[in-house]
C-alpha cells in the first residue's frame, strides 16, 4: 500500500516538474526580439501652426445624421473650403471628388501605373455631444481651444485627427518634391458614425467600377496603449487586422392594453423585460483564438512576471487568462460576439397598460461568427415566441482578417516602430466598426491604426466629454503619415524590382 502511494506520489511529482520545464520552455521561446529599425523622418514641424489648423477645423460642426441626410452640409461646404485654403499643394496636385453628398475622394497620382495603388482613410463627421453632459466639458467641444498642450473639441481623436494629420503630412510631402511611385488615394467619408452606407460605400463601389484593386488600406482604429495592459511596461501599438460585425435587432411585443387596476399576469413590459434579462444572462461562446490569439502571442514576450508565463503558455493557462479577461468589458469583447441591450421602449400613461412594448440589441460579431448565428442564438436566448424579431437593414457581417505577411503589414509596422521607437508593435482586432469595412471589396489587406497614445483615462473621451489630443502626439501623428508614405513608395519600387 504504501509502495503504491509512493508510486503516485513520484508520477504526480514528475508531472508537475514535466509541466514546470514546459512553462519555462514555453516562456524561454517568447523572449523578446530586438528589431533595429531606421528612424523616422526627422524633419521639423511647426507644432504650434499644425495644432492651430486641427482646432480650426474642430469649429465646424459636421455631426452626421442616420435619418436626415442633409443634416450640417453647411457645416461639411464650410470643412472642405477651410481644407482648401490650408492645404493649397495638395488641391493644387490631388484630384479631388466628390461622391454621394458631402464624402470626398482624393487622388495622388503615381509615377508607375503598373504599381498597385493604396488607400488612407479618415473620416470627416462627428457624433454629437450627449444631450445634458454640454457643462462637464471644461472647454466648448466646438470651440477649438488649445490649452495646457492639448487641442480640445469633438473630432480631436474622432476622426479630425487623423484626417488632418493625413492632409499635413501629405502637403509636407508636396512641399519637399516627393512624388509617389504608386497612386495613393483618401478617402474621407461624411456618414463614418452613422454606417457609411452614404459615404465610404459608395466612394468603394465606384473605386470598383473602375477597376481599381487596392495593395491596401489604412483606416482609424486600434491605438498606442501607454500603461493600459497589466504586465507590460512598454506602450503597445495595436493594428487592426479585422473588425467586428454590426448586428442590430428589433424586438417588438404586443399584447392587449388595459387599464392598470386590472393587470394581467402577464404584461408585455414584463413579458419583453424577462427575455430580455434571459438574453442578457446568456452570452455567446468565447474564446482566445484567431486575432486575439495572435495578439496576445505578440505581446507575452514583452511581458513581465506571471503575466509573460501566463501567456507564453496558454496550452495549459488559457482557461485561467479566459477568467480574468472576462472581467473587463474593454477585453472580454476581444473574446466573443458581444451582447447589449440599447433600446427600451413602452408605455405612455402611468394608469394604463400598454399594448407594445419594444427593444433593441445589438450585437459586435466577432471573425468567425455570422449574423445568421447571431440571429440564431438571439431567438433561443429570449425563449418568446411571442416576440417578433426584425434585422436592422445596415447590419455588416465580421470583416475579414487581413494577413500579417503582408507588403502593407510590414510598411505600417515599420513606421510604428520609427515613429514610436519605445511601443512593442502586435496585430489587434477592432471591436468597433469603421468605414473600412466596405473596403474588403478593394484589398485582402484593410488594417486599422491611428497614430494617437492613449492612457487609460483617455479611453472614454472617444466619444465622451473633454475629447483632446496633445499637441505633441499630433506631430507624432503627421510624422507616422509622412513616414508611412514614405516607406510605401519604397515597398513599391521593391515589388517592381522583383518582377
Amino acid at each position: 500500500m504504501r509502495r503504491g502511494l509512493l508510486g503516485v506520489l513520484g508520477l504526480v511529482g514528475l508531472l508537475v516538474v514535466a509541466i514546470a520545464v514546459a512553462l519555462g520552455i514555453g516562456t524561454w521561446r517568447s523572449s523578446p526580439r530586438p528589431v533595429a529599425v531606421a528612424p523616422a523622418d526627422a524633419a521639423s514641424i511647426d507644432s504650434e501652426a499644425v495644432a492651430g489648423r486641427l482646432a480650426g477645423a474642430i469649429g465646424f460642426r459636421t455631426v452626421s445624421s442616420l435619418e436626415d441626410v442633409a443634416a450640417n452640409e453647411a457645416e461639411f461646404d464650410k470643412l472642405h473650403a477651410y481644407m482648401a485654403q490650408h492645404y493649397p499643394l495638395l488641391h493644387a496636385n490631388l484630384k479631388r471628388e466628390v461622391v454621394g453628398r458631402k464624402a470626398l475622394l482624393y487622388t495622388w497620382a503615381g509615377s508607375d501605373p503598373a504599381a498597385k495603388p493604396i488607400a488612407l482613410m479618415a473620416h470627416q463627421d462627428m457624433v454629437p455631444i450627449a444631450p445634458g453632459t454640454e457643462g462637464a466639458w471644461g472647454v466648448d467641444p466646438f470651440a477649438g481651444t488649445i490649452k495646457d498642450g492639448f487641442v480640445w473639441g469633438r473630432g480631436a481623436l474622432d476622426n479630425k485627427g487623423n484626417l488632418f494629420a493625413q492632409l499635413e503630412a501629405i502637403e509636407m510631402l508636396l512641399a519637399g518634391g516627393f512624388k509617389p511611385q504608386r497612386t495613393i488615394y483618401l478617402v474621407m467619408g461624411d456618414d463614418e458614425e452613422v454606417s457609411g452606407l452614404r459615404g465610404a460605400q459608395p466612394i468603394a463601389q465606384l473605386l470598383q467600377s473602375r477597376g481599381v484593386r487596392l495593395d491596401w488600406v489604412l483606416d482609424e482604429g486600434l491605438l498606442v496603449l501607454d500603461g493600459v495592459l497589466p504586465g507590460l511596461n512598454r506602450p503597445a501599438a495595436l493594428i487592426g487586422l479585422a473588425e467586428k460585425g454590426y448586428a442590430t435587432f428589433f424586438l417588438t411585443l404586443d399584447t392587449a392594453p388595459g387599464h392598470s387596476s386590472m393587470p394581467p399576469a402577464r404584461s408585455a413590459i414584463g413579458q419583453m423585460s424577462a427575455a430580455l434579462a434571459r438574453l442578457e444572462a446568456t452570452p455567446m461562446p468565447g474564446g482566445i483564438r484567431g486575432v486575439a490569439r495572435e495578439m496576445f502571442g505578440a505581446l507575452a514576450p514583452e511581458m513581465s512576471g506571471i503575466n509573460r508565463v501566463m501567456l507564453s503558455n496558454l496550452w495549459l493557462t488559457e482557461p485561467l487568462v479566459r477568467s480574468q479577461i472576462e472581467k473587463s468589458p474593454s477585453s472580454n469583447a476581444m473574446l466573443r460576439t458581444t451582447t447589449a441591450l440599447t433600446i427600451v421602449r413602452a408605455g405612455n400613461k402611468d394608469n394604463v397598460l400598454p399594448g407594445r412594448a419594444e427593444a433593441a440589441v445589438n450585437f459586435r460579431v466577432l471573425p468567425g461568427d455570422s449574423i445568421d448565428q447571431v440571429e440564431a442564438h438571439l431567438r433561443k436566448a429570449l425563449g418568446d415566441d411571442a416576440i417578433q424579431v426584425k434585422r436592422y437593414p445596415g447590419n455588416s457581417e465580421p470583416s475579414p482578417i487581413s494577413p500579417t505577411d503582408s507588403a502593407g503589414y510590414r510598411s505600417i509596422q515599420e513606421a510604428v516602430r520609427q515613429t514610436f521607437p519605445d511601443a512593442v508593435v502586435a496585430p489587434g482586432l477592432m471591436t468597433a466598426a469603421t468605414d473600412s469595412r466596405h473596403f474588403s471589396i478593394l484589398s485582402d489587406s484593410v488594417y486599422r491604426f491611428s497614430p494617437f497614445r492613449v492612457k487609460a483615462e483617455d479611453l472614454p473621451r472617444f466619444h465622451g466629454t473633454n475629447e483632446r489630443i496633445a499637441i505633441s502626439n499630433y506631430v507624432e501623428a503627421i510624422r507616422f503619415y509622412r513616414q508611412l508614405l514614405r516607406n510605401s513608395a519604397q515597398a513599391a519600387q521593391g515589388v517592381q524590382g522583383t518582377q
